[in-house]
């Protein structure tokens, strides 16, 4: 399904009904929309899955509907985390569709425009899905602007009431949660205007889309809290089925979202930014090569790029790996792992 995680279909979702699904979440890693990075991170894929779990069902009690259905047990069997004899690698979900999406390019002839959004043709998309569907958007919102938050390059600090001429070199806190859209199945994410992103989501509203995302918001903000972290900013993703919209994928992880703890940026965004500053000429030729392809209209620019990642450190990978084994064991409160304290796990990356 991913680059960090792959789906295994126990049950086909039809036009009328969900099917059934296990997420199998593995220790691949992925930055910069590249797909699979050279390296493991030992134990990533069992972090995420229990902090995905304990999100979705913190969720559930809160009213908001998911996907969710628990996570596989040694012995297969789908139970509540707190019942789960290990930490689990495997979530059980309710499936819905997901249709092709045809690239069409720029220029596409005897196609309805107002099918086609940035070269795709979302009106085959929704004409397959029939109204059962993983809408293809995500859905971000943010708390505050990190190093590294592509908003800086978007947008101005003056358009939310910032009293910056240009971005400082911190974080910044927002004076309210902002929701933006970006595409979800395209080659290169794309941020959207408001309208756009209705016309891509199909029957389902956007409205509600933005309220279901600002109440996770709210939800694992005040988790993160609690645990003793700053909730910078997250995304969802959501299916549609029978007029209702549910929270899908996983929501909360260390991959979807960015928190930080006692200052520091916890997430794999510390290994998105350590790939900047030591392997440069990499990131440019991943720039220049989406860039090309945005203006060539192609739609895989990884054929584009000349350059691939260096592997990493092997202190970073065991790092990266505490940092998401520490995080976890804090965020949920339970001592899933054999790890060293978060904030130890963290000073590796200083040094």
């Amino acid at each position: 399904m991913t680059s960090v995680k792959t789906l295994r279909v126990e049950e086909a979702a039809t036009r009328d009904a969900l099917g059934r699904g296990v997420f199998d979440f593995s220790d691949r890693y992925s930055v910069f929309d590249w797909g699979e990075m050279p390296d493991l991170i030992p134990g990533k894929g069992t972090s995420l899955a229990t902090m995905g779990a304990f999100n979705f069902e913190l969720l559930e009690t809160e009213g908001v509907p998911t996907h969710y259905r628990g996570v596989r047990d040694s012995d297969g069997e789908t139970v509540p985390l707190a019942d789960a004899d290990e930490p689990p690698t495997e979530m059980a979900i309710a499936l819905t569709q997901v249709p092709d999406l045809p690239f069409e390019g720029h220029d596409a002839e005897g196609i309805d425009d107002a099918a086609i959004h940035g070269g795709y043709d979302y009106g085959a998309y929704h004409a397959a899905a029939d109204g059962n569907y993983l809408v293809p958007l995500e859905v971000v919102f943010r708390n505050s602007v990190p190093v590294g938050s592509s908003l800086r390059k978007r947008r101005d600090p003056a358009e939310f009431d910032l009293d910056y001429d240009e971005w400082p070199e911190e974080p910044v806190d927002l004076p309210e949660p902002v929701v933006e859209f970006s595409t979800k199945y395209e080659e290169q994410d794309r941020y959207l205007s408001r309208e756009e992103a209705d016309a891509i989501a199909g029957r389902a509203s956007i409205e509600e889309l933005e309220g279901l995302a600002r109440r996770v918001n709210e939800v694992v903000t005040e988790r993160a809290e609690e645990a003793g972290f700053t909730h910078e900013d997250g995304k969802i993703e959501c299916l549609y089925v029978d007029g209702e919209v549910q929270v899908a994928d996983v929501a909360g992880t260390f991959d979807e979202n960015r928190f930080a703890y006692e200052g520091r940026e916890v997430s794999k965004e510390v290994v998105r930014q350590y790939y900047k500053r030591t392997d440069p000429v990499w990131v440019d030729a991943v720039s220049t090569a989406k860039a090309e392809a945005d203006e060539r209209g192609i739609a895989d620019w990884r054929e584009l790029c000349k350059e691939s990642p260096d592997p990493l450190p092997a202190d970073l990978v065991q790092a990266t790996a505490d940092m998401y084994a520490a995080g976890a064991n804090r965020y949920t409160g339970h001592e899933w792992f054999d790890a060293p304290p978060l904030a130890d796990a963290l000073a590796a990356f200083e040094e």
